[in-house]
Protein backbone atom coordinates (compact mmCIF):
# COMPACT_ATOMS: atom_id res chain seq x y z
CA UNK A 1 0.00 0.00 0.00
CA UNK A 2 3.10 2.70 0.85
CA UNK A 3 4.65 2.16 -2.52
CA UNK A 4 1.19 2.46 -4.39
CA UNK A 5 0.49 5.75 -2.25
CA UNK A 6 4.07 6.65 -3.64
CA UNK A 7 3.03 6.30 -6.92
CA UNK A 8 0.59 8.19 -6.57
CA UNK A 9 1.64 11.08 -4.94
CA UNK A 10 5.11 11.40 -7.01
CA UNK A 11 2.78 11.66 -10.12
CA UNK A 12 0.91 14.62 -8.28
CA UNK A 13 3.89 16.52 -7.33
CA UNK A 14 4.97 16.25 -10.81
CA UNK A 15 1.79 16.84 -12.87
CA UNK A 16 1.70 20.23 -10.31
CA UNK A 17 5.38 21.08 -11.01
CA UNK A 18 4.90 20.87 -14.66
CA UNK A 19 1.19 22.40 -15.45
CA UNK A 20 3.18 25.85 -15.42
CA UNK A 21 5.55 25.09 -18.17
CA UNK A 22 2.70 23.27 -20.01
CA UNK A 23 0.31 26.57 -20.19
CA UNK A 24 3.25 27.99 -21.53
CA UNK A 25 4.95 25.73 -23.84
CA UNK A 26 1.07 24.77 -25.65
CA UNK A 27 0.06 28.39 -26.64
CA UNK A 28 3.73 29.95 -27.05
CA UNK A 29 5.62 27.19 -28.36
CA UNK A 30 8.67 28.17 -25.96
CA UNK A 31 9.87 26.18 -23.43
CA UNK A 32 10.20 28.84 -20.61
CA UNK A 33 13.73 27.07 -18.84
CA UNK A 34 13.01 30.12 -16.39
CA UNK A 35 10.22 27.97 -14.48
CA UNK A 36 12.89 26.20 -11.95
CA UNK A 37 13.55 29.71 -10.79
CA UNK A 38 10.26 30.15 -10.52
CA UNK A 39 10.07 27.25 -8.68
CA UNK A 40 12.64 28.68 -6.45
CA UNK A 41 10.82 31.68 -5.88
CA UNK A 42 7.40 30.03 -4.69
CA UNK A 43 9.95 27.89 -2.14
CA UNK A 44 11.50 31.02 -0.70
CA UNK A 45 7.39 32.95 -0.67
CA UNK A 46 6.84 29.76 1.42
CA UNK A 47 10.05 30.47 3.40
CA UNK A 48 9.23 34.03 4.35
CA UNK A 49 5.68 33.08 5.27
CA UNK A 50 7.88 30.52 7.44
CA UNK A 51 10.15 33.19 9.15
CA UNK A 52 7.29 35.79 9.75
CA UNK A 53 5.44 32.52 11.75
CA UNK A 54 2.56 33.36 9.48
CA UNK A 55 0.32 30.51 8.39
CA UNK A 56 1.36 28.28 6.19
CA UNK A 57 -1.67 28.56 4.16
CA UNK A 58 -0.78 31.77 3.29
CA UNK A 59 2.25 30.83 1.08
CA UNK A 60 -0.09 29.17 -1.35
CA UNK A 61 -2.05 32.80 -2.59
CA UNK A 62 1.69 34.36 -1.93
CA UNK A 63 2.93 32.53 -4.24
CA UNK A 64 0.74 32.66 -6.91
CA UNK A 65 0.09 36.47 -7.29
CA UNK A 66 3.81 36.86 -7.03
CA UNK A 67 4.08 34.26 -9.66
CA UNK A 68 1.39 36.38 -11.48
CA UNK A 69 3.02 39.21 -11.01
CA UNK A 70 6.92 38.57 -12.23
CA UNK A 71 5.17 36.51 -15.47
CA UNK A 72 3.57 39.92 -16.33
CA UNK A 73 6.30 41.87 -16.71
CA UNK A 74 8.45 38.86 -18.33
CA UNK A 75 5.97 38.42 -20.94
CA UNK A 76 6.22 42.29 -21.46
CA UNK A 77 9.85 43.16 -20.99
CA UNK A 78 11.43 40.00 -22.14
CA UNK A 79 9.39 37.39 -23.73
CA UNK A 80 7.03 39.48 -26.61
CA UNK A 81 10.07 41.13 -28.31
CA UNK A 82 11.06 37.90 -29.53
CA UNK A 83 7.87 36.13 -30.74
CA UNK A 84 9.20 35.54 -33.87
CA UNK A 85 12.52 34.61 -32.26
CA UNK A 86 11.54 31.16 -30.40
CA UNK A 87 15.10 30.35 -30.29
CA UNK A 88 16.39 33.42 -28.79
CA UNK A 89 13.20 33.64 -26.66
CA UNK A 90 14.66 30.35 -24.75
CA UNK A 91 17.93 31.26 -24.75
CA UNK A 92 16.39 34.68 -22.81
CA UNK A 93 14.28 32.29 -20.20
CA UNK A 94 17.60 30.50 -19.74
CA UNK A 95 19.24 33.79 -18.81
CA UNK A 96 16.66 35.01 -16.61
CA UNK A 97 16.52 31.99 -14.66
CA UNK A 98 19.93 32.15 -13.57
CA UNK A 99 19.37 35.90 -12.98
CA UNK A 100 16.72 35.44 -10.94
CA UNK A 101 18.72 32.76 -9.03
CA UNK A 102 21.32 35.18 -8.70
CA UNK A 103 19.18 37.58 -6.88
CA UNK A 104 17.80 34.46 -4.49
CA UNK A 105 21.18 34.05 -3.35
CA UNK A 106 22.37 37.58 -2.78
CA UNK A 107 18.50 38.20 -0.42
CA UNK A 108 18.27 35.28 1.47
CA UNK A 109 21.96 33.44 0.94
CA UNK A 110 23.40 29.66 -0.37
CA UNK A 111 22.02 27.59 3.25
CA UNK A 112 19.35 24.98 2.48
CA UNK A 113 16.29 26.71 4.78
CA UNK A 114 13.05 24.61 5.74
CA UNK A 115 9.51 25.58 6.30
CA UNK A 116 6.16 24.91 7.77
CA UNK A 117 3.92 22.31 6.09
CA UNK A 118 0.29 23.77 6.04
CA UNK A 119 -1.24 20.32 6.87
CA UNK A 120 1.24 17.86 9.54
CA UNK A 121 0.71 14.64 10.48
CA UNK A 122 -0.88 11.40 9.12
CA UNK A 123 -3.57 9.61 7.51
CA UNK A 124 -4.37 6.08 7.87
CA UNK A 125 -4.82 4.84 4.49
CA UNK A 126 -5.57 0.81 4.05
CA UNK A 127 -4.01 0.25 7.26
CA UNK A 128 -0.94 2.07 6.97
CA UNK A 129 -0.18 5.95 8.17
CA UNK A 130 1.00 8.20 5.42
CA UNK A 131 1.68 11.97 5.41
CA UNK A 132 -1.24 13.58 5.16
CA UNK A 133 0.36 16.74 3.30
CA UNK A 134 1.52 14.10 0.64
CA UNK A 135 -2.09 12.57 0.35
CA UNK A 136 -3.24 16.19 -0.23
CA UNK A 137 -1.74 16.83 -3.33
CA UNK A 138 -3.42 14.20 -4.86
CA UNK A 139 -6.57 15.47 -5.32
CA UNK A 140 -5.33 18.87 -5.51
CA UNK A 141 -3.38 17.59 -9.10
CA UNK A 142 -6.33 16.21 -10.19
CA UNK A 143 -8.50 19.15 -9.62
CA UNK A 144 -5.95 21.75 -11.21
CA UNK A 145 -5.71 18.87 -14.33
CA UNK A 146 -9.50 19.42 -14.29
CA UNK A 147 -9.48 22.96 -13.78
CA UNK A 148 -7.06 23.78 -16.45
CA UNK A 149 -8.64 21.45 -19.18
CA UNK A 150 -11.70 22.74 -18.77
CA UNK A 151 -10.20 26.46 -19.39
CA UNK A 152 -8.68 25.47 -22.35
CA UNK A 153 -11.62 23.33 -23.87
CA UNK A 154 -14.78 24.85 -22.00
CA UNK A 155 -14.40 28.70 -22.15
CA UNK A 156 -13.73 31.96 -24.54
CA UNK A 157 -10.61 32.13 -23.25
CA UNK A 158 -9.59 28.48 -24.36
CA UNK A 159 -11.22 28.88 -27.56
CA UNK A 160 -9.11 31.80 -28.57
CA UNK A 161 -6.34 29.98 -26.93
CA UNK A 162 -6.71 27.45 -29.41
CA UNK A 163 -7.68 29.58 -32.10
CA UNK A 164 -3.94 30.69 -31.58
CA UNK A 165 -2.14 27.80 -31.36
CA UNK A 166 -3.77 26.49 -34.56
CA UNK A 167 -3.23 29.06 -36.58
CA UNK A 168 -2.11 32.51 -35.12
CA UNK A 169 -2.65 34.78 -38.54
CA UNK A 170 -5.97 33.35 -38.96
CA UNK A 171 -7.14 33.93 -35.51
CA UNK A 172 -5.86 37.66 -35.63
CA UNK A 173 -7.55 37.83 -39.18
CA UNK A 174 -10.64 36.95 -36.92
CA UNK A 175 -10.12 39.34 -34.35
CA UNK A 176 -8.27 37.64 -31.58
CA UNK A 177 -5.98 39.46 -30.13
CA UNK A 178 -3.17 37.10 -29.63
CA UNK A 179 -0.71 39.31 -27.71
CA UNK A 180 -3.13 39.26 -25.20
CA UNK A 181 -3.90 35.82 -25.09
CA UNK A 182 0.15 35.15 -24.48
CA UNK A 183 0.22 38.06 -22.21
CA UNK A 184 -2.66 35.93 -20.12
CA UNK A 185 -1.10 32.89 -20.62
CA UNK A 186 2.40 33.69 -19.71
CA UNK A 187 1.50 35.32 -16.27
CA UNK A 188 -0.77 32.18 -15.29
CA UNK A 189 2.01 29.85 -16.28
CA UNK A 190 4.19 31.66 -14.43
CA UNK A 191 1.54 31.64 -11.38
CA UNK A 192 1.72 27.95 -11.47
CA UNK A 193 5.13 27.43 -11.22
CA UNK A 194 5.50 29.51 -7.91
CA UNK A 195 2.51 27.74 -6.52
CA UNK A 196 3.90 24.59 -7.39
CA UNK A 197 7.19 25.36 -5.53
CA UNK A 198 5.65 26.33 -2.31
CA UNK A 199 3.33 23.13 -2.78
CA UNK A 200 6.76 20.72 -3.14
CA UNK A 201 8.60 22.79 -0.21
CA UNK A 202 7.29 21.18 2.90
CA UNK A 203 8.46 18.19 1.10
CA UNK A 204 11.94 18.71 0.98
CA UNK A 205 14.34 21.70 1.60
CA UNK A 206 14.40 25.19 -0.06
CA UNK A 207 18.02 26.19 -1.54
CA UNK A 208 18.51 28.63 -4.85
CA UNK A 209 19.04 25.26 -6.78
CA UNK A 210 15.84 23.50 -5.42
CA UNK A 211 14.12 24.41 -9.12
CA UNK A 212 16.87 22.81 -11.42
CA UNK A 213 15.78 18.79 -11.09
CA UNK A 214 12.11 19.68 -11.57
CA UNK A 215 12.79 21.37 -14.40
CA UNK A 216 15.10 18.82 -16.14
CA UNK A 217 11.77 16.52 -15.04
CA UNK A 218 9.14 18.75 -16.28
CA UNK A 219 11.07 19.40 -19.88
CA UNK A 220 10.91 15.71 -20.65
CA UNK A 221 7.39 15.59 -19.69
CA UNK A 222 6.08 18.58 -21.58
CA UNK A 223 7.82 16.93 -24.59
CA UNK A 224 6.43 13.75 -24.04
CA UNK A 225 3.06 14.83 -23.36
CA UNK A 226 2.19 16.92 -26.25
CA UNK A 227 -0.62 20.18 -25.78
CA UNK A 228 -3.34 18.86 -23.63
CA UNK A 229 -3.47 18.25 -19.52
CA UNK A 230 -5.17 15.22 -19.41
CA UNK A 231 -2.06 14.12 -21.69
CA UNK A 232 -0.06 15.53 -18.94
CA UNK A 233 -1.56 13.58 -16.08
CA UNK A 234 -1.36 10.76 -17.97
CA UNK A 235 2.15 10.78 -18.85
CA UNK A 236 3.19 12.03 -14.99
CA UNK A 237 1.66 8.60 -14.21
CA UNK A 238 3.45 6.79 -16.07
CA UNK A 239 6.50 8.12 -15.78
CA UNK A 240 6.21 8.84 -11.91
CA UNK A 241 5.14 5.29 -11.50
CA UNK A 242 8.96 4.05 -13.08
CA UNK A 243 10.97 6.18 -11.19
CA UNK A 244 9.48 5.40 -7.86
CA UNK A 245 9.39 2.06 -8.77
CA UNK A 246 13.16 1.94 -9.93
CA UNK A 247 14.00 4.28 -6.84
CA UNK A 248 13.09 1.84 -4.67
CA UNK A 249 13.79 -1.77 -6.03
CA UNK A 250 16.91 -0.74 -8.44
CA UNK A 251 18.66 2.36 -6.69
CA UNK A 252 17.89 6.34 -5.77
CA UNK A 253 20.27 7.41 -8.32
CA UNK A 254 19.23 5.45 -11.78
CA UNK A 255 15.25 6.17 -10.41
CA UNK A 256 16.42 9.91 -11.02
CA UNK A 257 17.29 9.60 -14.32
CA UNK A 258 14.39 7.51 -15.19
CA UNK A 259 12.06 10.19 -16.68
CA UNK A 260 15.30 11.50 -19.07
CA UNK A 261 15.52 8.17 -20.22
CA UNK A 262 12.35 7.30 -20.53
CA UNK A 263 11.52 10.22 -22.61
CA UNK A 264 13.96 10.05 -24.85
CA UNK A 265 12.91 6.38 -25.48
CA UNK A 266 9.64 7.15 -25.98
CA UNK A 267 10.29 10.22 -28.51
CA UNK A 268 12.71 8.02 -30.53
CA UNK A 269 9.77 5.35 -31.06
CA UNK A 270 6.94 7.89 -31.26
CA UNK A 271 7.93 11.53 -31.88
CA UNK A 272 4.70 12.92 -30.83
CA UNK A 273 4.66 11.30 -27.54
CA UNK A 274 1.51 10.88 -25.98
CA UNK A 275 -0.57 13.54 -27.87
CA UNK A 276 -3.35 12.16 -29.83
CA UNK A 277 -2.59 12.03 -33.99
Amino acid sequence: MVLLLDLLTTAAMLFIVTAGLMMIFGVMKIVNFAHGALLTLGGYASYVVTQLKLDPWLSWPLALVVGVVAGMLVEWLIVKPLYKRPLDAILATWGLGIVIGQLIVMAFGREVQFVDAPLAGTWSVGGVEYSAYRLLLVPIAIAMCLLLAGLLNGTRFGIRTRAVIMNEELASGLGIHAGRVRFVTFSLGAGLGTLAGTMITPLSSVDPNMGLPWLVSAFMLVMVSGHSMPSLLLTCVVFGACQVLVSTYANPVLGGLTIAVLAAVTLRIRPKGFARG
